[in-house]
């Protein structure tokens, strides 16, 4: 796999009225991009930031986490965190957080990363992991499923009404 990289070029959709709805009280403290993918947002509120504000970014993909890790050494006003953004409460226990920016979804790098096993246009192999390193490929998992399992995944996650096609 390639190296990632922070995405400068990348524009994140409805960026202008995300950073406005963050950012306009001005509040000092802690502002948090509890998915920070490949820092498209991160590095918009950086630039916008009020005087005395930090960004933490929480991400559970290693390659998002190794793009936050320069970040990191660019700008001391940031800090990734390797959890998910449900740990923000602990993680954050007792700081003032003036605002939480939570984009919900993949980003496109991981799609691209055909060793991701997301793409449906690259062959690859079958992981579907947001971060590898935490339990196992569901290529691993459908190895050992019955069929009313893989059923029940299908019909409750994958929007089909009719699961034993």
């Amino acid at each position: 796999p390639r190296l990632p990289q922070l995405r400068s070029g990348h524009i994140p959709v409805l960026l202008n009225e995300t950073l406005d709805a963050l950012l306009a009280p001005g509040l000092p403290g802690i502002y948090v991009d509890g998915t920070f993918g490949r820092g498209g947002h991160s590095m918009h509120i950086l630039q916008r930031l009020p005087p005395g504000g930090r960004l933490v970014a929480f991400d559970v993909d290693p390659y998002a986490i190794a793009v936050g890790k320069e970040l990191e050494k660019q700008d001391p006003r940031f800090r990734i965190v390797h959890r998910p953004f449900g740990d923000i409460g602990e993680v954050l226990r007792g700081e003032d957080v003036a605002g939480v920016m939570i984009d919900i979804g993949f980003s496109s790098p991981q799609v691209d990363e055909q060793h991701r096993g997301f793409s449906v246009v690259e062959d690859g192999p079958l992981d579907l992991r947001m971060n590898p390193g935490s339990g196992r490929p569901v290529s691993e998992w459908l190895f050992n499923a019955t069929k009313e399992e893989v059923a029940w995944i299908v019909r409750e996650w994958g929007e089909d009404d009719d699961p034993i096609m």
